[in-house]
């Protein structure tokens, strides 16, 4: 594997749906993020399997280094909702978590995705700056809003902010 170094750019990164064969690799990345909420294996097979075209692999050659889980609200088709987002530490710092979303919301921009709803947790700062970046980038606005409270969890767990990124349309978007 070519070793990421302060010269590796995005466009090294090759981006792809992902499928069921890259599940397990989604559940190392996560699970070696430690910061990532850790679904069960099985979670990662059956996302590979059947919210594939909603999300998106990170390869530098050949090896996923990075994915993004979302999938499209039943209630408002026009949104997508990213769930997780991750990257391999070998890869973070090199701007592979901004190529995979802006790649998927290229991808999904045919279907008639316009809007992009994530969560974070009020201490994720690289998230809040991740999401920041991706709104900005495609020249349109970011919003929070309260979601979940401690209390609407049965273990313990922070709040989780609702993140709105307005017209993620590619008119306009740097390129």
């Amino acid at each position: 594997m070519t070793p990421f170094t302060e010269s590796t750019t995005p466009t090294q990164i090759a981006c792809r749906r992902p499928t069921v064969d890259d599940g397990t690799r989604m559940w190392e990345i996560a699970r070696d993020s430690r910061v990532l909420d850790l679904n069960s294996s099985y979670s990662y097979l059956l996302w590979c399997r059947d919210f594939h075209d909603c999300s998106v692999v990170a390869e530098l050659d050949g090896r996923v280094v990075g994915f993004v889980t979302g999938y499209v609200r039943r209630d408002d088709p026009s949104t997508l909702f990213v769930w997780q987002v991750a990257v391999d530490e070998s890869a973070r710092g090199h701007g592979v978590a901004a190529a995979m979303l802006n790649e998927l919301l290229d991808h999904l921009s045919h279907q008639g995705i316009t809007r992009l709803e994530t969560t974070i947790s009020p201490d994720n700062g690289a998230s809040i700056a991740l999401f920041t970046s991706i709104a900005r980038h495609r020249y349109t606005t970011i919003t929070k809003r309260e979601l979940f409270t401690p209390s609407h969890f049965p273990d313990a767990h922070e709040s989780e902010e609702l993140y709105i990124i307005g017209d993620t349309s590619t008119e306009g978007a740097q390129r």
